[in-house]
């Protein structure tokens, strides 16, 4: 039997954010939510519903899965 995989939510919100030559609170302001939303999704902190992903995903140009992505620590197997 396989080892369980730990899985994590990454993101790469802020280089999208910055590439776009957005502030924290340009883009915040843009899809109607606090900086400190944009700062804690950022830090994962917070983990976005799906519609605030949708939200920054169509804002920034790009997919879901362009900003979210899932994260795999292999177990360790000692």
């Amino acid at each position: 039997m396989a080892e369980p995989v730990d899985e994590r939510l990454g993101n790469a919100l802020k280089s999208r954010r910055k590439a776009a030559g957005l502030t924290q609170a340009e883009l915040a302001h843009a899809i109607n939510v606090s900086r400190k939303t944009i700062n804690t999704i950022e830090n994962r902190v917070f983990i976005p519903s799906t519609l605030l992903a949708l939200k920054l995903a169509r804002h920034l140009g790009c997919s879901t899965e362009d900003l979210f992505f899932l994260i795999s620590d292999e177990a360790d197997s000692t």
